[in-house]
């Protein structure tokens, strides 16, 4: 090799060389040798040494980009004051839930003390005028929803059935009596709701098939048949529930209150999903209710069907929650897990799995966005709705496989959080609503022709 090439490739060695590097050289060795040394080197081994210098250390934590599975920056979308209200929550909820929600999760237990806690956020009926409601856009509703799954969804159940169905129920079919008694306390959580709609032999077909009967004396109603899976049933102080009147066949609402004779609840055993949530099944046996406790506005399954339809949106955005939950634990831990001395998350296939699952957050997320600033608008229909659901519970099964997945056997510990969530998105799938009741639904608004049994 001649001088000149000598010179030239140990310039450009030196080049290569970070300040730090030089530093710590300059206090181990003599440079002017180090010259000398380098000058005496033949190609191969100045090549050699050129590599492993230029070699880059190894990234830590602190290099690496944030995790986050908002990727197209919705937040930007929120007011400063909408995203603080988000942020809340957030730190709520990793505070507060998350240090204990695997156990309880793991004994199919309630947290109750974090009802007091909750208390604080002031979240409880967010979109509704009136009553000490804070009256925010649909949006912040589904936003919170969200932020409540993105950790635990049991907890974000809880908080849907007592937030969305049973005090939407009220302030969209209750007296304004009705309204004044209950509202207040339930949105300083006080009182706590539940929403009994489901039965035993009546899931999708409660429209025209409630088992559940009331009948009016002349004073008071008598209602008789048995709810299933609802939620906060065990230890609710109103729960909602809806019977079909004997004598005019039309759907009616009723505000059945703790204690009331008649009335019976035990707690479902054995779930493999939402293990907090208490989840009951009711019996009414000549449950007497007065008249004033009746709905006063709700007098056929239409008006059960807007409160769905109200809340409906508020699932789709739960799923999005669990299904980001998901996927930033996946992220978080294949950038932590090491297999053949790297992390896993360098690996294509890995990154081919966490890209796929994003796309599908990314797109739910957008989804929802747009459906809430439609409730807000009053554009919001049943379809809408229905579609959401149908999109979002699909794609969130598709999320927690792949987030499964990319953890191996660690995926199935609940200590890793994403076992949960595999778990949770199957509740998600079924409840309000079934994958191929929202599609039928979605189905008759776009062919014009209804495929409902009749």
């Amino acid at each position: 090799m001649s001088v000149f090439r000598k010179v030239k490739n140990t310039f450009n060695l030196l080049k290569s060389v970070d300040m730090d590097q030089l530093a710590k050289i300059n206090e181990q060795i003599d440079l002017s040798e180090a010259m000398k040394s380098l000058g005496q080197l033949d190609e191969r081994q100045l090549k050699g040494l050129m590599k492993m210098l230029k070699t880059k250390r190894k990234k830590g934590q602190s290099d690496l980009p944030p995790i986050t599975g908002d990727f197209y920056n919705l937040d930007l979308k929120l007011t400063d004051e909408q995203r603080q209200l988000q942020m809340d929550v957030r730190n709520f909820m990793e505070d507060e839930v998350r240090p204990l929600v695997n156990d309880y999760w793991n004994r199919a237990k309630f947290p109750h003390e974090i009802i007091e806690k909750f208390k604080k956020l002031n979240i409880t009926g967010v979109p509704y005028e009136g009553y000490g409601c804070p009256n925010l856009p649909f949006l912040m509703e589904g936003i919170i929803a969200q932020e409540i799954a993105r950790v635990d969804v049991s907890i974000s159940t809880f908080f849907g059935v007592h937030s969305g169905l049973a005090m939407g129920s009220i302030y969209l079919c209750g007296s304004e009596e009705q309204k004044q008694e209950w509202l207040p306390k339930m949105q300083k959580l006080d009182a706590i709701g539940a929403f009994g709609l489901t039965e035993p032999n009546v899931g999708s077909g409660v429209a025209g098939g409630l088992e559940t009967t009331c009948k009016f004396d002349g004073e008071n109603w008598i209602l008789n048949g048995q709810k299933k899976w609802i939620g906060n049933a065990t230890f609710a102080d109103v729960i909602i529930i809806w019977a079909r009147d004997e004598d005019s066949n039309q759907v009616k609402g009723f505000l059945v209150r703790k204690g009331n004779p008649g009335y019976k609840a035990e707690k479902m055993e054995d779930k493999m999903a939402l293990r907090i949530v208490q989840n009951a099944i009711i019996t009414l046996t000549d449950c007497i209710v007065p008249e004033s406790d009746r709905l006063q506005k709700a007098d056929s399954f239409k008006d059960t069907a807007k409160v769905l339809r109200m809340t409906r949106a508020g699932v789709a955005w739960q799923a999005v929650g669990c299904a980001r939950g998901a996927y930033e634990s996946a992220l978080k831990y294949t950038r932590k897990r090491e297999q053949f001395g790297r992390p896993i998350a360098s690996y294509q296939l890995i990154q081919n799995h966490l890209v796929e699952m994003l796309s599908n957050l990314t797109a739910m997320q957008t989804l929802v966005f747009r459906l809430s600033e439609m409730q807000d608008a009053d554009l919001l229909t049943d379809e809408h709705a229905s579609l959401a659901k149908v999109f979002c519970s699909m794609r969130t099964r598709d999320v927690v496989s792949r987030a499964r997945e990319v953890m191996g056997g660690n995926g199935i510990l609940l200590e890793y959080d994403v076992a949960r969530f595999v778990a949770d998105a199957e509740a998600i799938y079924s409840y309000e609503g079934t994958k191929e009741i929202n599609s039928l639904i979605v189905g008759r608004a776009i062919t014009g022709y209804s495929a409902f049994v009749s």
